[in-house]
Protein backbone atom coordinates (compact mmCIF):
# COMPACT_ATOMS: atom_id res chain seq x y z
CA UNK A 1 0.00 0.00 0.00
CA UNK A 2 1.52 3.47 -0.56
CA UNK A 3 1.73 5.93 2.07
CA UNK A 4 -0.65 8.60 0.52
CA UNK A 5 -3.43 8.83 2.90
CA UNK A 6 -4.44 11.56 5.15
CA UNK A 7 -3.38 12.07 8.85
CA UNK A 8 -4.44 14.90 11.78
CA UNK A 9 -1.98 14.77 14.34
CA UNK A 10 -3.24 16.17 17.49
CA UNK A 11 -0.72 16.27 20.44
CA UNK A 12 -0.16 18.98 23.12
CA UNK A 13 4.00 18.41 22.90
CA UNK A 14 4.98 20.49 20.07
CA UNK A 15 7.91 18.53 20.02
CA UNK A 16 5.98 15.34 18.90
CA UNK A 17 3.86 17.14 16.93
CA UNK A 18 6.60 17.89 14.61
CA UNK A 19 8.61 14.69 15.11
CA UNK A 20 5.48 13.32 13.79
CA UNK A 21 4.55 15.25 10.84
CA UNK A 22 8.02 15.40 9.44
CA UNK A 23 8.30 11.91 9.55
CA UNK A 24 4.75 10.79 7.80
CA UNK A 25 5.35 13.18 5.59
CA UNK A 26 8.64 12.02 4.47
CA UNK A 27 6.58 9.00 3.58
CA UNK A 28 4.05 10.38 1.64
CA UNK A 29 1.51 11.37 3.79
CA UNK A 30 -0.84 14.11 3.80
CA UNK A 31 -0.08 15.26 7.21
CA UNK A 32 -1.84 18.11 9.34
CA UNK A 33 -1.44 18.60 13.18
CA UNK A 34 -2.92 20.57 16.23
CA UNK A 35 -2.27 21.31 19.40
CA UNK A 36 -5.80 20.54 21.48
CA UNK A 37 -8.94 19.33 20.64
CA UNK A 38 -10.78 22.76 19.77
CA UNK A 39 -8.26 23.37 16.97
CA UNK A 40 -8.99 19.89 15.62
CA UNK A 41 -12.09 20.46 15.53
CA UNK A 42 -11.84 23.70 13.60
CA UNK A 43 -9.32 22.00 11.58
CA UNK A 44 -11.61 19.04 10.56
CA UNK A 45 -14.49 21.75 9.70
CA UNK A 46 -12.62 21.94 6.73
CA UNK A 47 -10.29 19.05 5.91
CA UNK A 48 -11.09 15.35 6.50
CA UNK A 49 -8.14 13.14 7.20
CA UNK A 50 -8.46 9.69 7.05
CA UNK A 51 -6.71 8.62 10.51
CA UNK A 52 -6.09 10.59 13.80
CA UNK A 53 -3.25 9.88 15.75
CA UNK A 54 -4.83 11.35 19.12
CA UNK A 55 -3.35 11.79 22.03
CA UNK A 56 -4.82 11.11 25.56
CA UNK A 57 -3.70 13.89 28.01
CA UNK A 58 -4.48 16.96 25.54
CA UNK A 59 -5.56 20.13 27.44
CA UNK A 60 -8.95 20.74 27.85
CA UNK A 61 -10.69 18.41 25.91
CA UNK A 62 -9.39 15.77 26.76
CA UNK A 63 -8.49 13.13 23.68
CA UNK A 64 -10.82 10.61 24.85
CA UNK A 65 -13.71 12.55 24.98
CA UNK A 66 -12.59 13.79 21.56
CA UNK A 67 -12.48 10.42 20.46
CA UNK A 68 -15.88 9.61 21.48
CA UNK A 69 -16.79 12.85 19.00
CA UNK A 70 -14.55 11.56 15.86
CA UNK A 71 -16.31 8.08 16.53
CA UNK A 72 -19.50 9.64 16.79
CA UNK A 73 -19.08 12.14 13.66
CA UNK A 74 -17.03 10.58 11.22
CA UNK A 75 -16.04 7.03 9.36
CA UNK A 76 -12.32 7.48 10.21
CA UNK A 77 -9.45 5.79 12.10
CA UNK A 78 -8.62 6.75 15.45
CA UNK A 79 -5.34 5.36 16.47
CA UNK A 80 -4.85 6.68 20.50
CA UNK A 81 -1.67 7.17 21.68
CA UNK A 82 -0.76 7.77 25.73
CA UNK A 83 2.61 8.01 27.73
CA UNK A 84 0.51 5.22 29.99
CA UNK A 85 0.62 2.01 28.51
CA UNK A 86 -1.70 0.07 31.10
CA UNK A 87 -4.41 -2.30 30.06
CA UNK A 88 -7.34 0.08 31.64
CA UNK A 89 -6.54 3.01 30.29
CA UNK A 90 -6.17 0.96 26.92
CA UNK A 91 -9.60 -0.50 27.04
CA UNK A 92 -11.25 2.90 27.55
CA UNK A 93 -9.42 4.23 24.73
CA UNK A 94 -11.20 1.20 23.14
CA UNK A 95 -14.44 1.58 24.03
CA UNK A 96 -14.75 5.09 23.40
CA UNK A 97 -14.30 4.05 19.45
CA UNK A 98 -10.33 3.95 18.68
CA UNK A 99 -9.34 0.96 16.34
CA UNK A 100 -6.07 0.73 17.93
CA UNK A 101 -3.33 2.57 20.67
CA UNK A 102 -0.14 2.53 21.15
CA UNK A 103 1.91 3.68 24.24
CA UNK A 104 5.13 6.33 24.69
CA UNK A 105 7.28 5.78 23.82
CA UNK A 106 7.31 4.09 20.49
CA UNK A 107 8.89 2.66 17.49
CA UNK A 108 8.26 5.18 14.67
CA UNK A 109 8.39 1.93 12.32
CA UNK A 110 5.61 0.70 14.25
CA UNK A 111 3.59 3.62 14.31
CA UNK A 112 3.68 3.42 10.55
CA UNK A 113 2.82 -0.23 10.41
CA UNK A 114 -0.08 0.34 12.89
CA UNK A 115 -1.17 3.16 10.78
CA UNK A 116 -1.14 1.33 7.55
CA UNK A 117 -3.55 -1.08 9.70
CA UNK A 118 -5.97 0.71 10.41
CA UNK A 119 -6.13 2.15 6.78
CA UNK A 120 -7.03 -0.85 5.79
CA UNK A 121 -10.21 -0.71 7.03
CA UNK A 122 -11.49 2.57 6.40
CA UNK A 123 -11.50 3.31 2.71
CA UNK A 124 -10.89 6.86 0.65
CA UNK A 125 -14.69 8.18 1.83
CA UNK A 126 -14.53 10.06 5.15
CA UNK A 127 -18.17 10.97 5.15
CA UNK A 128 -19.70 11.79 8.53
CA UNK A 129 -21.57 9.20 9.88
CA UNK A 130 -22.25 6.00 7.47
CA UNK A 131 -25.98 6.20 6.55
CA UNK A 132 -26.64 2.86 7.89
CA UNK A 133 -25.47 3.41 10.79
CA UNK A 134 -28.37 6.66 10.76
CA UNK A 135 -30.24 4.20 9.82
CA UNK A 136 -29.44 1.82 12.57
CA UNK A 137 -29.94 4.92 15.01
CA UNK A 138 -33.28 5.59 13.19
CA UNK A 139 -35.05 2.37 13.69
CA UNK A 140 -33.33 0.58 16.15
CA UNK A 141 -33.91 -2.43 14.52
CA UNK A 142 -31.27 -4.36 12.08
CA UNK A 143 -31.26 -7.21 9.79
CA UNK A 144 -28.99 -10.16 10.60
CA UNK A 145 -28.64 -12.35 7.67
CA UNK A 146 -31.95 -14.60 8.48
CA UNK A 147 -32.72 -12.21 11.44
CA UNK A 148 -34.00 -9.36 12.54
CA UNK A 149 -32.40 -7.46 15.90
CA UNK A 150 -34.32 -4.91 18.04
CA UNK A 151 -31.81 -3.23 19.80
CA UNK A 152 -34.41 -1.52 22.17
CA UNK A 153 -36.13 -4.85 23.00
CA UNK A 154 -32.71 -6.86 22.78
CA UNK A 155 -34.54 -9.37 20.94
CA UNK A 156 -33.53 -11.36 17.60
CA UNK A 157 -36.54 -12.35 15.64
CA UNK A 158 -36.76 -14.70 12.35
CA UNK A 159 -38.37 -13.92 9.65
CA UNK A 160 -41.59 -16.11 10.59
CA UNK A 161 -41.41 -13.62 13.92
CA UNK A 162 -40.11 -16.39 16.15
CA UNK A 163 -38.08 -15.21 18.61
CA UNK A 164 -34.59 -16.60 18.38
CA UNK A 165 -33.30 -16.98 21.91
CA UNK A 166 -29.74 -15.47 22.41
CA UNK A 167 -27.71 -14.57 25.28
CA UNK A 168 -26.68 -11.01 26.97
CA UNK A 169 -23.12 -11.63 25.69
CA UNK A 170 -24.39 -12.45 22.36
CA UNK A 171 -26.92 -9.73 21.69
CA UNK A 172 -23.72 -7.09 22.67
CA UNK A 173 -21.78 -8.57 20.18
CA UNK A 174 -24.45 -7.90 17.73
CA UNK A 175 -24.92 -4.81 19.19
CA UNK A 176 -21.24 -3.81 18.58
CA UNK A 177 -21.26 -5.05 14.97
CA UNK A 178 -24.72 -3.39 14.00
CA UNK A 179 -23.44 -0.07 14.68
CA UNK A 180 -19.70 -0.57 12.89
CA UNK A 181 -21.25 -2.47 9.84
CA UNK A 182 -18.59 -3.31 7.21
CA UNK A 183 -15.90 -2.49 9.49
CA UNK A 184 -13.28 -5.57 10.74
CA UNK A 185 -12.75 -5.64 14.40
CA UNK A 186 -10.30 -7.42 16.35
CA UNK A 187 -11.12 -9.57 19.34
CA UNK A 188 -10.01 -7.02 21.48
CA UNK A 189 -11.86 -4.17 20.02
CA UNK A 190 -15.05 -6.69 20.61
CA UNK A 191 -14.01 -7.78 23.76
CA UNK A 192 -13.94 -3.40 25.45
CA UNK A 193 -16.83 -2.58 23.26
CA UNK A 194 -19.15 -5.44 24.24
CA UNK A 195 -18.18 -4.21 27.86
CA UNK A 196 -15.94 -7.36 28.53
CA UNK A 197 -13.17 -5.51 30.10
CA UNK A 198 -11.64 -8.76 31.27
CA UNK A 199 -9.73 -9.38 28.11
CA UNK A 200 -6.96 -11.89 27.74
CA UNK A 201 -4.72 -12.45 24.34
CA UNK A 202 -5.48 -16.05 24.90
CA UNK A 203 -9.00 -15.93 25.10
CA UNK A 204 -11.21 -17.17 22.67
CA UNK A 205 -14.61 -16.77 24.40
CA UNK A 206 -15.54 -14.76 20.95
CA UNK A 207 -14.62 -17.25 18.27
CA UNK A 208 -17.33 -19.49 20.35
CA UNK A 209 -19.76 -16.89 20.25
CA UNK A 210 -19.20 -16.40 16.80
CA UNK A 211 -19.85 -19.67 15.63
CA UNK A 212 -23.28 -19.84 17.85
CA UNK A 213 -24.73 -16.65 16.50
CA UNK A 214 -23.80 -17.81 12.90
CA UNK A 215 -25.77 -21.00 13.59
CA UNK A 216 -28.45 -18.37 14.14
CA UNK A 217 -28.36 -15.69 11.69
CA UNK A 218 -26.47 -17.16 8.54
CA UNK A 219 -28.05 -19.02 5.70
CA UNK A 220 -25.22 -21.57 5.71
CA UNK A 221 -23.00 -21.36 9.03
CA UNK A 222 -20.41 -23.39 7.28
CA UNK A 223 -19.66 -20.27 5.12
CA UNK A 224 -20.68 -17.44 6.21
CA UNK A 225 -21.61 -14.15 4.59
CA UNK A 226 -22.95 -11.53 7.34
CA UNK A 227 -20.54 -12.00 10.35
CA UNK A 228 -17.25 -13.06 8.11
CA UNK A 229 -14.13 -13.79 9.04
CA UNK A 230 -11.23 -11.07 7.99
CA UNK A 231 -7.90 -13.09 8.25
CA UNK A 232 -5.67 -11.61 10.70
CA UNK A 233 -7.42 -8.37 11.84
CA UNK A 234 -11.15 -10.47 13.31
CA UNK A 235 -14.74 -10.09 12.22
CA UNK A 236 -16.61 -8.13 9.94
CA UNK A 237 -20.45 -7.57 9.84
CA UNK A 238 -21.73 -7.62 6.12
CA UNK A 239 -25.03 -5.84 6.11
CA UNK A 240 -25.48 -6.38 2.22
CA UNK A 241 -24.82 -10.02 2.51
CA UNK A 242 -27.85 -11.45 3.98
Amino acid sequence: MPDTASVLVVDDDPHIRDMLSDYLDGHGYDVRASGDGASARALLAEWMPQVVLLDVGLPGEDGLSLARHLRESYDLGIIMVSGAGDTVDRIVGLEVGADDYLAKPFDLRELRARLKSVLRRYPRSTEAVPAVRQTVEATRRVSFGLCTLDLDTCLLQAVDGCEVPITRSEFELLRVFAERPNRPLSREQLFALAQNRDWDPMDRSIDIRIARLRKKIEPDPEHPRVLRTVRGLGYMYAPDAG
